[in-house]
This record gives structure tokens, C-alpha cells and sequence, in this order.
């Protein structure tokens, strides 16, 4: 994890909030706002809340294309996602 960026690049350094809808297989959609984008091991993640949740975040693999589009991915390996959680703590506690 050398490569970790030391700080949350995110929602909160802009003057606006940042959203993003996610959509699922059984036809709902959640809508969520970014919490801040990181890399751990030189993948890009990103942090989202629900709205109207306090208490909830969900991560996910960012990846961005060239023309502009993106695209969300499950981390479904444990111990990335045990990585990716981890990073994320310690940079909402360096914030807090």
C-alpha cells in the first residue's frame, strides 16, 4: 500500500456535491453521494453514502475510461476489500 494517496480526493474539496445513481440488476436505483475518491495499490476507489443514510458507505472499484465514461466494480476479493476498507478508515480519521 506505498502508493496510497495520503488524503481523500473528493466532494468535500469542491463547492458542490457530487452524485452518482447507482442502478441494479432487480430494476431499483440508489442514489448516492461521493464521498471522495483514493487509490490503494494503484487502483482508483471511490466511497459513496446513501442519501438520506448517516451511517452507511459503500466502496468501489473506479475505473475511467478515456472517453469520459466510468465505470463502478464490486471488490469482491476479501482481503482487497479488507485493504480498501482499511485505507478508507484511516483517511476519514486523518480528516476527522
Amino acid at each position: 500500500m506505498a502508493d496510497e494517496d495520503k488524503a481523500m480526493d473528493g466532494a468535500e474539496d469542491q463547492d458542490f456535491e457530487e452524485f452518482i445513481t447507482l442502478d441494479y440488476e432487480d430494476g431499483t436505483s440508489e442514489r448516492c453521494e461521493v464521498i471522495g475518491y483514493f487509490t490503494v495499490e494503484g487502483w482508483e476507489y471511490v466511497a459513496l453514502a446513501p442519501e438520506g443514510d448517516d451511517e452507511s458507505v459503500y466502496l468501489y472499484r473506479n475505473i475511467d475510461y478515456a472517453d469520459g465514461t466510468f465505470e463502478l466494480r464490486d471488490i469482491e476479493d476479501d482481503e482487497e476489500f479488507a485493504a480498501v476498507s482499511a485505507v478508507y478508515e484511516r483517511l476519514m480519521d486523518e480528516e476527522g
